[in-house]
């Protein structure tokens, strides 16, 4: 059991390598927020997921900030001492809101392994030291473009290629990729841009021999996704409809998805993303590591996650150079074989560089028990 001291919030801005696009928007830098949580015994970070406007999901960034300053955080100083594993518990009574919650639940969970002098990925049950990464690879201006970018992530090593689309940028470039790549691990991922009446261009994507067509239909339609899944051979991979493990179980158990996308700060933490890769193994479901283009911190909680024996495909933690010329932490280098490690220190393994963060730091709030 311990006590929380203080949190103290960092709105963070980093410029992106290259501008990253979906079809929801395009990012140039990353802002998000990092909370450092300072308990009687250690200080946790943890990472928000949330973005600058609620595209992906209901959650942003200001809303987070407001929610963990007003809400969360005074709930967490009135419950005294607590364990990690009762922090959700305790953020019960605000309904909603997982990315918020995430940040809260890690960072906690990040102090007391430290304190306890143990690895983050032990405490979940990782099974291996190194994981397999697969990169996300935005819409391109062009097709020249886009297999330009595809062979320079080849020639790094990544050993599974997600190519984002919407409507117009998809048949043509993926057979175009899949042509100049005939063996490579394929997948694309449509982020919700598509409706069921879409239903050919789904049946042409057939052709390409994908891994998966991730989040085709919208978040709520659960449904419509079991009945697209029934037209294809191509296996369905959900991603914004899944929010917990009691989501997953329905999705699968519908039929609504042969493959699971994991990303802890979507689900509201580590626990929670834990359980969810519980239920996907009892239904015999592979699952991956989803990515949200983190710093350092979010990238490293993501690894320890994907260490977990149910992260049967390669995930999208991909290497700094992916993302940042300068990360808020030490890089995290893609070996020859396509591989990260897993960091083996306590708790996340990592923590940002005082002056890189004080660089890309543009607010600072310090919540205390009043």
């Amino acid at each position: 059991m311990t006590r929380i001291r203080s949190i103290e919030l960092h709105l963070i801005a980093i410029p992106l390598v290259r501008p990253f696009r979906t079809s929801f928007g395009e990012s140039t830098e990353k802002v998000c927020i990092l909370a450092r949580v300072e308990t009687d015994d250690a200080v946790g970070w943890g990472e928000c997921v949330s973005d600058v406007e609620p595209s992906f999901s209901e959650e942003w960034n200001e809303g987070a900030w407001l929610m963990i300053r007003d809400l969360l955080a005074p709930a967490l100083f009135a419950a005294g001492d607590l364990e990690a594993e009762l922090v959700a518990s305790v953020l019960s009574f605000v309904r909603g809101h997982p990315m918020a919650k995430a940040t809260l639940v890690n960072a906690v969970l990040d102090a007391e392994l430290r304190a306890q002098g143990r690895s983050l990925a032990s405490y979940l049950g990782a099974v291996r030291d190194r994981v397999e990464c697969g990169v996300s690879v935005g819409i391109a201006p062009s097709t020249d473009v886009l297999l330009e970018q595809v062979a320079g992530y080849l020639a790094e090593g990544y050993r599974r290629i997600k190519l984002k689309i919407e409507p117009g940028t998809d048949v043509e470039r993926v057979g175009a990729v899949r042509e100049a790549n005939p063996e490579i691990l394929l997948s694309v991922d449509a982020n919700a841009a598509y409706r069921l009446a879409d239903i050919a261009v789904f049946k042409q994507l057939d052709a390409f021999g994908l891994l998966m067509i991730e989040q085709p239909l919208h978040h709520e339609d659960v449904w419509e996704h079991s009945l697209l899944q029934r037209e294809i051979r191509t296996d369905i991979c959900l991603d914004e409809s899944i929010r917990s493990a009691a989501d997953a179980r329905a999705a699968i158990e519908l039929g609504a998805c042969r493959i699971v996308n994991i990303k802890q700060g979507r689900v509201g933490g580590l626990l929670e993303a834990r359980r969810v890769h519980d239920v996907a193994s009892e239904l015999d479901v592979p699952v991956w590591c989803g990515g949200m283009l983190e710093t350092g911190v979010g990238r490293s909680t993501n690894l320890a996650l994907a260490a977990l024996p149910n992260f049967r495909l390669p995930g999208d933690t991909s290497a700094t150079s992916r993302y940042f010329a300068d990360d808020l932490t030490e890089p995290l280098v893609l070996a020859p074989d396509g591989t990260l490690p897993v960091p083996d220190g306590p708790g996340i393994g990592v923590e940002p560089d005082p002056r890189r963060l004080e660089a890309a730091t543009l607010r600072t709030e310090v919540l205390e028990k009043e």
